[in-house]
This record gives structure tokens, sequence and C-alpha cells, in this order.
């Protein structure tokens, strides 16, 4: 049997609970693909999982699925970038040698040499002008920006505030926002405004100094990645019929929005982002068309990924950390 390297815990914890072992390499069942992967992410998300602080509302669901006492799913990253080694004899989508990038669900397992995936899941050819490091960066925050944004109907000239702007998602909401004609208020923390500017904010607020739902401003759209503003000052902020975006929502505050939502005009807008083929091609072009373009703040290799975790959860990043395998 082939082994491969992967980053594997054992246990929920701390970022030292993963380990660097060699694990027998999978084999692609009839619908899937082996890929070789050359890139992966460290995301929120994932440090969340590894150390399984979850919100409330998902805590039974995830738990039930990753494992109670100890994890069931041992490796983690959500998105990769790579190249197909083998398909499966039902597989009609990809062949050998396609560089590809996408999402890996709920199977995880980026922090590999190699994964097995259907090739039904949200997996699209890369365009040779991206590098790995780049079109790895798509599946997450891309995808997340791009749903939520889209609920929002934004057009030409309106006011669009983002909070937590220069994260993952952030950074490409940013951009995607710009795109569509809106005027752009950056929220994030200090060492941060100057590359919120470089992506192209009209307006950066430093949340460490300013409550930009204190400021008596009003958004047409109010995009709260980091769902740590207040609720009922951010709805206040909205223009009527205005949209506030919830991308990591606590239960209290979805309670919160169905009474909002039963009373006035203004739409609270939350969900899990859809993982679909079209929508990576759709955010692929945009940035070989250098419409968008992504934000790459550190890159570690595997062996690293502690260091990797540890740099994540101090919340200092500034868009992606990126793994090369």
């Amino acid at each position: 049997m082939e082994l491969m390297k992967a980053a594997v815990y054992e246990k929920y914890g701390p970022p030292e609970v993963l380990q660097i072992k060699e694990i027998n390499k999978p084999a692609p069942k009839d619908n899937e693909i082996l890929i070789k992967i050359y890139a992966a992410t460290v995301t929120a998300g994932d440090c969340e999982t590894r150390r399984f602080k979850i919100p409330l509302m998902f805590w039974l669901p995830i738990r039930l699925y990753m494992g109670l006492l100890k994890p069931r799913v041992k490796i983690l990253g959500q998105e990769f970038a790579g190249e197909i080694e083998i398909t499966g004899k039902n597989v009609t989508l990809f062949k050998k040698g396609d560089k590809v990038f996408g999402a890996t669900g709920m199977k995880l397992g980026a922090y590999a040499e190699f994964t097995c995936l259907p090739e039904s899941y949200a997996i699209a050819i890369k365009q040779d002008s991206l590098n790995y490091e780049e079109a790895v960066t798509i599946p997450v925050g891309g995808l997340n920006a791009l749903f939520f944004l889209k609920k929002a109907n934004i057009k030409n000239g309106q006011h669009v505030l983002i909070n937590g702007a220069c994260g993952s998602i952030g950074s490409f909401a940013v951009q995607y926002a710009k795109l569509l004609g809106a005027e752009v208020t950056a929220v994030d923390s200090t060492d941060k405004l100057d590359t919120l500017y470089s992506i192209g904010a009209n307006h950066v607020i430093d949340y460490t100094k300013e409550d930009f739902t204190k400021n008596g401003k009003k958004y047409e759209v109010i995009f709260d990645v980091a769902g740590k503003s207040s609720f009922a000052r951010s709805v206040k902020s909205l223009k009527k019929e205005g949209y506030y975006l919830l991308a990591n929502p606590r239960l209290w505050k979805i309670v919160l929005g169905l009474f909002v939502l039963l009373t006035g005009r203004k739409k609270i807008i939350t969900g899990v982002a859809s993982e679909r083929i079209e929508d990576l091609i759709y955010l692929n072009k945009l940035i070989e068309e250098g419409k968008i373009k992504p934000v790459i703040d550190r890159t570690y290799s595997l062996e690293q990924i502690i260091e990797a975790h540890k740099y994540v959860e101090q919340g200092h990043k500034k868009g992606n950390v990126v793994i090369t395998i």
C-alpha cells in the first residue's frame, strides 16, 4: 500500500493536536477522482473545527458527524488546488492531468498529499494564468462572498458596509461589491486598513477606535462577516428596505432576524453558501481578467501546519493563509 503525508488530529484541542503522519494513500471509487494536492488553506473554520468551537445551533449535528468524543474525520482542510492523478471508471467530467481547484465539502481532507473526492463536488479546472496558491483561495472566501452579496441585489452607487472585511470572505466581498458599483466601507483592525484600501475600499473604519453602528451613517447593505456587531444597532444603521447579511450568525440573531422580517421592510439574510461549480468558474474568470485579486497573507509548508493554525487563531491574518504541499 502506498503511503502519503498528512496533517492528522486524533483529538479536539489546540493547534498542537495536529501531527504530520504517514498514512495510506486513498484510492478513488468509480465516481471519484484522486487529486494530488499542491495547495490548501487554513481558515477560521478549520480552527473552529479543530478545537470544536461551533455555534450552538450547529453543535450537535456537526458533533455527531465529526465524532462525539474524538474526530471521526481526522484530516482538516476545506479547499484545495492540485492535479488529477487517477479518475474512477465512471468519471466523465475530468481526466488525468487536469489542474483543478475546489471545495472538499464535509469530507474535508485537504491537509494531505492526496485526496479522493466525487466528481460531483464543487471542483473546477484551474486557468493557467492562476497559480495554485491563488486558485486555492477561491472556494471558501470567494463562494461565500458571492453567495451573500448576490442575495442583496446590489445596485450601482449603493452604500455597502462589510464588517470583518480583511478575512478570507471579506477580502473577496470588498472587491466584488466594488465590481457591482457599490461605494464600500470596510471595517477591520488597525493593521489591516492599508490592505483594505489596496483592494478598493472607498472608506475604512478601525473597529478598535470607532463603532460603525454609532456614527449615524446608513447603508443599503451591511455584510457582517465577523458576526460580532450589535444586531439591533446594525439593523438601525440600514436604510429602508436594506439588507443585513449574516455570514456567521448566532441562534439568537436568527430569531431576532425573523422578528425583523415580520415587523418591517428590512431584510435579514443568513444561510450556508452553496458550492456551485459555475460560481467557481465565474470567480476564476474574474481573477484571470484582473477584476478581483486573491489576498494572500502568508504561506506555510504542510510541516508548519501548527504555526499556521496559531497565526490564524490570533485573528491578524489579511485575506488568506496558504499551505503548500
